[in-house]
This record gives structure tokens, C-alpha cells and sequence, in this order.
């Protein structure tokens, strides 16, 4: 769909839709002929949920495109991932409430394990406690490099974001994070000429912050991502007509929700906090983002079971959302993360869109298998907003 053709198109009415986000849904099986995560778990609440929907299987960017969370979550807005490139720290850094400024960098950091000989041993430091992150933060918002000011800010567990500002700084840098372990971690190398004086200053501060962190047992270094320069994209309002809310508990989710102009609303740390969250703002907003993380901390760490744990509790709390009688309900995941990865992968996410203007197909259970017999088919997860859109009764027709 054209970039402009869905805001030429939007109009508003009183129907509510909720997108609600498993992290890292789709998964697969430990050994062939075996059930995914999804598959595995027992879920009465989406398997009849899916009876009354139609489903699909979306891929975030194409097909054999492994997504990270930022490009993944864009496309489900309705925002394709290859024109609306926006680096990991931008979400970060706005996800921590951090104020922007159009000459900023940022990028989104971990703390990890290095060993005696320089080589990344834990690329998340063992997941150390959200405190820890805030002490070691303040040492290193001690770093002065002349012609910059630096700003470090406590995300979540081993995640921070990292903030430089000053005059003629550039966006287009590579990465330190070698994203495994057994190697050192890299030096930021610029991406253009323009970008050579920003990588010597970010150099500068790795190695303050690697001298600094050097007693420390298991965060003695940190890793670097996602390098961007700040620019605002088209949000939400302005877009969609759209009065819409987000209800995250992790803090990069709220940085992309908030950069398209939603309303962050304050919730607990459990999934049914979320849902309850949800269901008190309900007549506030009429679109909600509900989004599930810990299905993809799960697959990260290879814990099989766990993820299914993390699905089986959220289904239990779907009956919040269903009460509430909304017009359309969106259930996916934004990319895939199988535990017998323990990383993201290309593989397409299920999908079942619920409305009572929906044509419901065979799909019995909410699963892979069951959703790539569903009625949407295979398609860009790109489409989804305007499905919900259509849904929802909030599209006018297209031309005479």
C-alpha cells in the first residue's frame, strides 16, 4: 500500500481495536516431528479466540528476513521496515523517557562478560539486576570527552542507552556488539566519511567505560548497537486518526510507541497487570498495543519450557480482553525467537485477526501449523494495519 494512500483514507469512529503482541511468538520444535513452543502450550482462550477469526502467517520484513524488534515492530505499525530505518538506540533512549534533540545519537548498549583475554563470554552479563544496571550507569555518566556530551541511561536489566550530543555528529556507525561469544568485542567503524570524528568519540568512551568497569565480575564491558541520528516519523494521530495507547513494561516497546505518538500508559511488571492495565484505560483510547516480552527472553536463552510457561499465563488472562467486547483483536508476535535458536528468526509469525466483519476459517487452534491453513495466507505483516483498519470500520472506500 502506498505510503500516504491509508492516511488519505482514515476516518475516525467509535470501534476499538487491540494489537496484542507476543515478543518473539513463532518457535519450533526441539526434533522433528515434535510441537513448537505455541503448539505445545495449552491454550483454551486463544484456540477459541482463533475459531472465531480468521488466521494467517505474517513475516515481519520478507520472506528469509531475519527482523531485530525495532523494523519488526514498525511493520505491524503499519510502517515499512526498509523506508522507516530507525536504530535500536533511538528506541532506547526514548523508551527511558530520555528527551531527543535532532542533533543526537544514540545507541542502544548491554552490559557484558568479557574474559582475561578480551573475548565476550556473556553478551548479557547474566541478566544482572535493574539496580546494578542504575549503579554502574552513574559511573559511567561520569565520562567527560571534550566536544560531546554524553548521557547513559538505565533501560532494563543489561540493557542501557547511550546518548551523545554535539555539533556534526553522525548516525552512521557499525556496531560493537559481535552478536556471539568467544570473540572480542569490536571497535565502531564509520559507515561514511562524515561519520570518522562521531566513531573516534564513541572509541573514546568504550574505553573510559571498559577501564571503568574492569573490577566488576560480570559486567566488565559493554557492548554497542543500533547507532542513530534522531528524526521524527508521522505518528499515529496524524496517520491513522488514531487516539492510540501502549502498555509495555520494557522499555524499548514504549521508545516505538512513543516515537509514532502514543500514549504510554504506566503498568505493572506480570502479563495480567497488562490486562488489567488495558481494562481500566479501555474507554480512553481506541486503539491499544499490548505487548508480551518475556516469550522472546525465553527463546533467547534457549528455555523451551519457559516460553511455553510465559504463553499459558498470558492466555489465562485473554478473558480481561474479550470482556471488554472490543470490535477488532489482533493476536501475533512481532518476529520470531525459537529456543532451539536461542535467537531471532525468519521464520513467519501466526496471526489471527477477530472481528465480527472478519470471515472466519477452519483454524481450530492458534498454532503455526493451524495458521498457515488460515484465510489471510502468507502476507507482509506490513498489511495488518489496514486490516485492522478495515476491521474496525476506519477506512473510507478508495476512489469512486
Amino acid at each position: 500500500m502506498k505510503k500516504d494512500l491509508i492516511q488519505e483514507l482514515a476516518v475516525t469512529s467509535d470501534s476499538k481495536i487491540v494489537l496484542v503482541v507476543f515478543d518473539g511468538l513463532g518457535g519450533l520444535p526441539r526434533n522433528p516431528g515434535d510441537k513448537t513452543e505455541l503448539e505445545t502450550a495449552y491454550t483454551p482462550n486463544l484456540d477459541a479466540l482463533a475459531v472465531r477469526s480468521v488466521c494467517g502467517l505474517a513475516d515481519p520484513v520478507s520472506m528469509g528476513i531475519t527482523p531485530g524488534s525495532g523494523p519488526a515492530h514498525l511493520s505491524l505499525f503499519g510502517y515499512d521496515p526498509v523506508q522507516y530505518q530507525i536504530g535500536r538506540g533511538i528506541l532506547s533512549a526514548l523508551g527511558v523517557d530520555f528527551t531527543l534533540q535532532h542533533s543526537d545519537v544514540a545507541a542502544r548498549a548491554n552490559f557484558a562478560t568479557i574474559d582475561a583475554k578480551g573475548n565476550v563470554i556473556d553478551r548479557r552479563a547474566g541478566r544482572i539486576p535493574t539496580e546494578k544496571n542504575r549503579q554502574l550507569c552513574e559511573l559511567l555518566s561520569r565520562i567527560e570527552i571534550p566536544g560531546v556530551e554524553i548521557f547513559v541511561r538505565t533501560e532494563k536489566e543489561h540493557r542501557a542507552a547511550i546518548v551523545f550530543r554535539g555539533p556534526g555528529l553522525s548516525g552512521r556507525l557499525s556496531d560493537t556488539d559481535p552478536q556471539k561469544v568467544g570473540v572480542p568485542a569490536l571497535k565502531v567503524e564509520p559507515l561514511e566519511d562524515e561519520a570518522r570524528q562521531t566513531a573516534e568519540l564513541v572509541n573514546q568512551f568504550v574505553e573510559q567505560a571498559r577501564a571503568i568497569l574492569s573490577c566488576e565480575k560480570q559486567a566488565n564491558m559493554i557492548l554497542l548497537r543500533g547507532f542513530d541520528k534522531y528524526e521524527a516519523l508521522p505518528g499515529y494521530a496524524q496517520r491513522y486518526r488514531l487516539n492510540a495507547a501502549a502498555i509495555a513494561n520494557y522499555p524499548m516497546y514504549r521508545g516505538v510507541a512513543r516515537l509514532l505518538g502514543m500514549t504510554i500508559l504506566s503498568t505493572g511488571d506480570t502479563i495480567h497487570s497488562e490486562f488489567e492495565t488495558l481494562a481500566q484505560h479501555y474507554r480512553d483510547y481506541d486503539f491499544f498495543f499490548l505487548h508480551i516480552k518475556k516469550t522472546d527472553s525465553m527463546g533467547e536463552d534457549g528455555n523451551f519450557e519457559g516460553k511455553v510457561n510465559i504463553i499459558e499465563e498470558a492466555d489465562r488472562c485473554f478473558p480481561v480482553l474479550m470482556n471488554l467486547q472490543p470490535d477488532v483483536v489482533i493476536v501475533t508476535g512481532d518476529h520470531s525467537t525459537p529456543a532451539v535458536l536461542k535467537a531471532h528468526s525468519w521464520h513467519p509469525n501466526p496471526v489471527l485477526l477477530y472481528s465480527k466483519f472478519c470471515r472466519p476459517d477452519q483454524v481450530k487452534t492458534f498454532s503455526e501449523s493451524e495458521c498457515r491453513q488460515g484465510g489471510l495466507g502468507r502476507f507482509p505483516a506490513v498489511n495488518l494495519m489496514p486490516l485492522m483498519m478495515a476491521n474496525a470500520l476506519k477506512l473510507s472506500k478508495y476512489g469512486a
